[in-house]
């Protein structure tokens, strides 16, 4: 479970963005401003982080507020994983994948992903998790409310990587898994996925 302090500040949050989206009255968006920047000072506060961030990445939302979609790609040779290492995370290791940008569908944003971050070109075979990230015991909580979308993926070939953030990539065992990034993947949802790989008739877990 998250902390109601956070729950409070991202609900502020979307509701001061969404009323802002359609707000005409200038006294109407004074009001949501002035809620905006109560969300920032809770969530600050709440994680430590600094005011000023805060209120940046909340003035980069616009529009009506919903949850932000990550994407995930597992990737299996045999009983191993195809993983890559966070710079922003001192290294830690992930499933390649992140944040769909606008005017892409999901599993364009996935293919973009691995092949930016682990420079391999591969197809989504299957959609096997949709998971709501405050759901799973994920570290550290996150300003924004995010869906992740796990996808299964088949490796039809080898590209230039280009993502700066991420650095080696690399196929673990599954029983000797380095140092996860778990801001951004589990153990026990690569262990899943596979599972997934290996069963192709398993419905689709969500939330």
């Amino acid at each position: 479970m998250q902390p109601k302090w956070l729950l409070w500040a991202r609900e502020l949050q979307a509701l001061s963005q969404s009323g802002l989206a359609y707000a005409e009255n200038p006294y109407d968006r004074a009001r949501y401003e002035d809620m905006m920047s109560l969300a920032a000072r809770i969530m600050a506060e709440g994680s430590g982080a600094d005011l000023s961030v805060i209120e940046g990445l909340f003035a980069q939302q616009t529009g009506y507020a919903t949850p932000k979609v990550d994407v995930r790609g597992a990737i299996y040779r045999e009983r191993s994983v195809l993983l890559v290492s966070e710079t922003i995370d001192n290294g830690r290791w992930t499933m390649p994948g992140g944040f769909a940008d606008v005017n892409e569908s999901p599993s364009e944003a996935l293919l973009r992903e691995v092949r930016e971050e682990a420079g391999y070109v591969v197809t989504a075979r299957k959609l096997a998790a949709v998971y709501d990230r405050d759901r799973h015991g994920h570290a550290r909580p996150h300003p924004f409310h995010i869906y992740k979308l796990f996808f299964v993926c088949d490796v039809v070939g080898r590209c230039g990587k280009s993502d700066l953030e991420t650095g080696e990539a690399r196929f673990f065992p599954l029983d000797a898994l380095p140092e996860l990034s778990e801001t951004r993947v589990l153990a026990w949802q690569i262990q899943r996925m596979y599972e997934h790989s290996q069963a192709p008739g398993l419905p689709t877990d969500f939330d």
